[in-house]
């Protein structure tokens, strides 16, 4: 690992062909290589610290709680009990410190591909994890994440999957069978699994290949959509169950489980945007209904295969 200082850049990231966005970096921070991916923590002028993986942005330390908070609260504010809880990914801890908060979990297992991510988080991304991974409650699992999954039955009460795009080594966990096994992981009746599902305006055809393949599996899917600042666009997040269904829900009552819990301070998450996440736009509702096919082992690859994020 080398410490090193680069004169002012620009970071141009492609959402698809044909567009993206830039932000501007003062230096480098740090930058390390693993046996999977590259690592780079800069300094930006727009999100402070800022990690990428093999040149695509992957959390800031500004305004991480536009993604980490929608992946955890919905889904843990919605189950009657949610005691067990798997987090596939999120090496950089984020998810895990929102998770930590409920004190209704006992028991946190993070199943991560790339120990060196953990160990760099750990010591380059405080403000992100929030030594999240000193809570007796999490239990770090250094393995592939599909492989682990493979292998429980009836074992989590929310399954939350903070991966990677669905391309490269990432692409297994977005088809059919993966969703099955993640299905079969969870306790029943009420088992929810959570997981980023793309762009629904840079990458439609991809997001409705993942909603297609989640409806495949489970009865319910409920999409939320917000603008995350660090991805440049309108992005999407999942809940899908057999059982527990995240609409229905009134802003009164999922206020009253934040305060149960004894969560206080979220920037993002309410009872309020609860409900407001999920209201679809007609033209969301006009993606969904094109035709697309579901995404398996055989056919991993998705039909707008986009260009990866491109670092200059």
């Amino acid at each position: 690992m080398t410490r090193t200082q680069t004169r002012k850049r620009m970071v141009n990231e492609w959402l698809n062909p044909q567009s993206g966005f830039f932000y501007t970096v003062n230096r480098t921070l740090v930058r390390a290589t693993t046996p999977y991916q590259r690592i780079e923590l800069v300094d930006a002028d727009e999100f402070g610290k800022t990690l990428l993986l093999d040149g695509i942005t992957q959390v800031v330390e500004k305004n991480d709680y536009q993604y980490h908070e929608p992946m955890v609260h919905p889904a843990l504010c919605c189950h009657p009990r949610p005691r067990d809880v798997l987090v596939i990914g999120g090496g950089d801890g984020g998810v895990i410190r929102e998770v930590i908060k409920y004190p209704c979990v006992r028991n946190i297992v993070c199943a991560e591909l790339d120990a060196e991510v953990i160990a760099f988080s750990r010591k380059h991304l405080r403000q992100v994890h929030g030594r999240a991974f000193a809570d007796p409650r999490v239990k770090l699992n250094i393995v592939n994440g599909r492989a682990f999954v493979e292998q429980c039955r009836n074992a989590f009460d929310v399954v939350i999957m903070d991966m990677t795009d669905p391309f490269g080594p990432s692409k297994m966990l977005y088809t059919r069978e993966f969703f099955a096994a993640v299905k079969q992981s969870l306790r029943r009746p009420g088992g929810m699994f959570v997981m980023h599902t793309e762009s629904p305006v840079a990458r439609p055809v991809a997001f409705n290949c993942i909603q297609t393949t989640l409806r495949a599996v489970f009865r319910h899917v409920r999409v939320l959509y917000l603008y995350i600042q660090m991805y440049g666009t309108l992005w999407s997040i999942s809940v899908a169950s057999d059982r527990t269904d995240l609409r229905g829900r009134s802003p009164a009552a999922i206020d009253g489980r934040l305060r149960r819990y004894g969560i206080r301070g979220l920037q993002l998450y309410t009872g309020k945007t609860h409900v407001a996440m999920q209201a679809t736009y007609p033209c969301l509702d006009e993606v969904l209904r094109k035709k697309t096919r579901v995404i398996t082992d055989a056919r991993p690859d998705f039909p707008d295969n986009f260009i990866q994020a491109k670092q200059t």
